[in-house]
């Protein structure tokens, strides 16, 4: 007789050889439950996609309203929903005004796709610059841009005309010339282990691309919706882009993206050709109401007011020999350990304890922490005791 974990192994297709296969019954607020009952704090909030905590009553609500009145109805484009167009304008009242019109995905490596089509579109150029050690995503696109070679390798050949420059390196923005179409980067890099600009960095390259006549567009799947202490980590740096990719957070658990920009530059995509970039489920009317309850609930409330205090607060409670150093910006924090064994250690043991903590893609020496944004300080405290008590094992 197979049991789940047998099914899930044998005929769920894995990514990785050696899963937690942790059996999930439910999850509320700040925590996830075993189908034995025990419950584990989660310090990853889906790896930053549920800002507001799991099973949040506010987008619960929207999406069981929304259901009520219909699901999937058309494709992209062809119908006024009140749920896309009221996201929509919400999102464009809260951005700058070259940032007003937004093209809806089903997730963020998409969002990635159909910005560096509008780039070339918009350019008429083909070259994409992005960051050695970047991440954006696994599709054919995005993965061409990757900044790690090893992720690359099997599935060349790629897109031609992807070059690099090195996060926070003035000298390699060399690399972006009048060839280039856009830059991609992210405002903290991520599978890195959220390393953060420094030297007015972000600025130096939007001063590039200006010279160049090159779009800058900003990855910001794991920074929008709050996760640096402002609604998108661009306000964070004063550096506004030309693209804006989001998704994670965007969705409060539920899936979504999104790219956004001007009118006029998002308008070449209608034309010439009809129907420049299409998406079935990109948009889904359920995804967006809970897209517009997690936007309306962040805005109302003082959440994203509260990140920096308890960016603190971990900060303070988690000093010990064994820690090197805390990288990474509001609720987006990597642990730098002394090897990469420990981290496995800390990682799997903490989860023995009741604490979820999860790995970086290309840094095996960090762990990562990005809880929910509604996480409270008696959690954090709770979380960070763990740990501790972890090395001291």
């Amino acid at each position: 007789m197979f049991n789940a974990r047998d099914i899930f192994k044998n005929h769920q297709a894995q990514t990785f050889p050696f899963p937690s296969c942790l059996e999930i019954s439910s999850a509320k607020g700040s925590y996830i439950y075993d189908i034995n009952g025990k419950e584990y704090l989660d310090f990853i909030a889906g790896v930053s996609a549920c800002p507001l905590g799991h099973c949040n009553p506010h987008i619960n609500d929207a999406i069981k309203e929304q259901l009520d009145k219909y699901s999937h109805v058309m494709v992209y484009g062809e119908y006024v929903q009140s749920p896309q167009y009221k996201l929509a304008k919400l999102l464009a009242d809260n951005l700058p005004q070259n940032l007003s019109t937004t093209y809806f995905t089903s997730t963020g490596t998409e969002a990635i796709e159909g910005a560096m089509k509008l780039a070339k579109r918009a350019t008429g150029k083909s070259e994409i610059i992005s960051c050695k050690g970047s991440y954006h995503g696994s599709t054919q696109g995005a993965l061409s841009i990757m900044g790690n070679e090893e992720y690359k390798a099997m599935y060349r050949p790629l897109l031609p005309s992807c070059n690099k420059i090195i996060y926070n390196s003035v000298d390699s923005l060399v690399n972006i010339t009048n060839k280039t179409a856009a830059v991609v980067i992210e405002p903290i890099q991520g599978a890195t282990g959220f390393i953060s600009p420094s030297n007015n960095f972000l600025q130096k390259v939007r001063d590039k691309c200006n010279e160049t006549g090159s779009l800058l567009i900003f990855d910001e799947i794991q920074t929008c919706f709050g996760r640096l202490g402002t609604l998108f980590g661009f306000e964070k740096f004063n550096v506004i882009p030309d693209i804006l990719c989001i998704a994670k957070a965007m969705g409060g658990g539920m899936p979504i993206g999104a790219f956004i920009s001007s009118w006029d530059l998002m308008n070449l995509l209608t034309f010439e050709p009809k129907l420049g970039h299409i998406t079935t489920f990109g948009g889904h009317p359920v995804n967006c109401a809970a897209s517009l309850a997690t936007l309306k609930f962040l805005l109302s409330s003082d959440i994203m007011k509260e990140v920096v205090r308890k960016e603190q607060l971990f900060r303070s409670h988690l000093k010990h020999p064994k820690i090197k150093t805390i990288r990474g910006s509001g609720l987006m924090l990597a642990i730098e350990f002394e090897d990469e064994e420990l981290v496995k250690k800390v990682v799997e043991q903490s989860l023995e304890s009741g604490l979820i903590l999860f790995y970086f893609l290309f840094t095996k020496t960090a762990l990562r922490i990005s809880p929910p944004l509604t996480i409270s300080e008696e959690e954090i405290i709770k979380g960070c005791k763990i740990i501790l008590e972890t090395l001291e094992k």
